[in-house]
């Protein structure tokens, strides 16, 4: 590969040729493999941008176009985006379900039975009058279909709260009071020094993400300010920061000093059952008494490593326990969900419209659940969204 203006080498590489429409866009594709060196890349990309019509691409660009070109549907083309960006092994098989079009495929066969469902209604409306072949009552002859289809869109929202949990990562809040050893066990969880650990109260003042794989499963661990009252305004914000964000975790790593006499945790944030309390520094101190035959008491050491396996396994089952199903959810973002949820509900007005509602409204109600499920795949509807959906993309993918 030469400089096309002076001629000097820059690389010696690959160049696949992918003719239309058998490319990943549908259209003409050329892919150049170099040796990767940032330098090299550099001069590939400055050879590139001095040859006519060709111009860096935006964000998500090929798959925008793979989608404008019909090679895939709209949800397919966003869990792409969930592929690059997937944290965790169960993210991946979930990400790769989607972009297979199993979400698109669905909402295809549905499309089809309300399509039908439709051109019944339609034809009722317009012709029975007119034509003897046409009978009428034809919305109680499809009404097991639509009962069906109503059914299985509900049964896709139920585990949609855990395809989404699954796709974005549990939260684990590690709290307790200072130099209890939070900052010590995120360390040791993340396995490198993600936060400083010093002996001096305070020293932890912004909440600290962590993100880590979990037997599979993706968690971000937040490391919070110690709790208590504190006196200089920026600890006190870190303090407030910490409460909050250890009501909205999923799960709470109360860590407790067990040489300071702890006392019970009923007093900290976080729910209990979403809770596990950690006596740390057992090789200093013995579990205080109240402790004693607690199951969701575990006594570790961040400077030993003893407990620490028992805590992982423990927290591991929360973790599973909480997105069990998250890898089949045909259903793994906010955008999908609130589009099935107006589908099903224009379904239960039809299917529960009293005796004689007029035929034009019920075919209106048949028309916003396909309209809904239309969103979904990019069937319609969608122009202003491409922009916002694409943009999140990394360069060029």
């Amino acid at each position: 590969m030469r400089d096309p203006g002076s001629g000097e080498p820059l690389d010696r590489g690959l160049v696949l040729w992918f003719p239309a429409p058998a490319s990943y866009t549908g259209e003409d594709v050329a892919e150049i493999h170099h040796h990767g060196g940032s330098g090299i890349a550099a001069a590939l990309a400055r050879a590139l941008r001095s040859l006519p019509d060709l111009r860096p691409a935006e964000p998500g660009e090929f798959t925008r176009r793979a989608f404008c070109n019909g090679k895939v549907d709209l949800a397919a083309a966003e869990a792409v985006d969930d592929l690059v960006t997937a944290s965790a092994r169960a993210q991946l098989r979930q990400a790769l379900e989607q972009a297979g079009g199993v979400l698109g495929k669905r909402c295809d066969a549905w499309r089809a039975t309300l399509v039908d469902a439709l051109a019944l209604l339609e034809a009722e409306l317009d012709f029975a009058e007119e034509e003897a072949d046409v009978a009428p009552g034809r919305l109680e002859a499809v009404r097991p279909a639509l009962e069906a289809v109503r059914a299985e869109i509900a049964g896709a929202l139920a585990e949609a709260v855990v395809g989404e949990r699954l796709r974005q990562g549990l939260t684990i809040a590690v709290i307790g009071p200072p130099n209890a050893g939070k900052s010590s066990l995120v360390n040791r969880l993340a396995g490198r020094e993600a936060a400083i650990v010093t002996p001096h109260p305070g020293t932890t003042r912004d909440v600290i993400e962590v993100a880590l794989e979990l037997d599979g499963l993706p968690v971000t661990v937040l490391d919070t300010a110690g709790l208590r009252e504190a006196t200089d305004p920026v600890e006190a914000i870190g303090v407030a920061r910490a409460r909050e964000r250890a009501e909205r975790a999923d799960l709470v790593l109360l860590v407790l000093d067990a040489a300071a006499d702890p006392e019970p945790p009923e007093g900290f944030p976080g729910r209990a059952a979403d809770r596990l309390v950690l006596l740390n520094k057992r090789d200093l101190a013995p579990p205080p008494a109240w402790s004693l035959d607690r199951p969701d008491v575990v006594a570790i050491s961040c400077r030993t490593g003893e407990g620490l396996e028992e805590l992982l396994g423990r927290l591991a089952a929360m973790t599973r326990e909480r997105l069990a199903g998250g890898e089949g959810a045909l259903v793994t973002r906010e955008r999908h969900r609130l589009e099935l949820v107006e589908a099903r509900a224009a379904l239960e007005r039809l299917l529960g419209a009293p005796r004689g509602r007029e035929l034009v409204l019920l075919a209106e109600e048949l028309r916003i659940a396909v309209q809904a499920l239309d969103r979904i795949t990019g069937r319609t509807g969608v122009d202003a969204l491409l922009d916002r959906i694409f943009a999140r993309f990394c360069i060029g993918k």
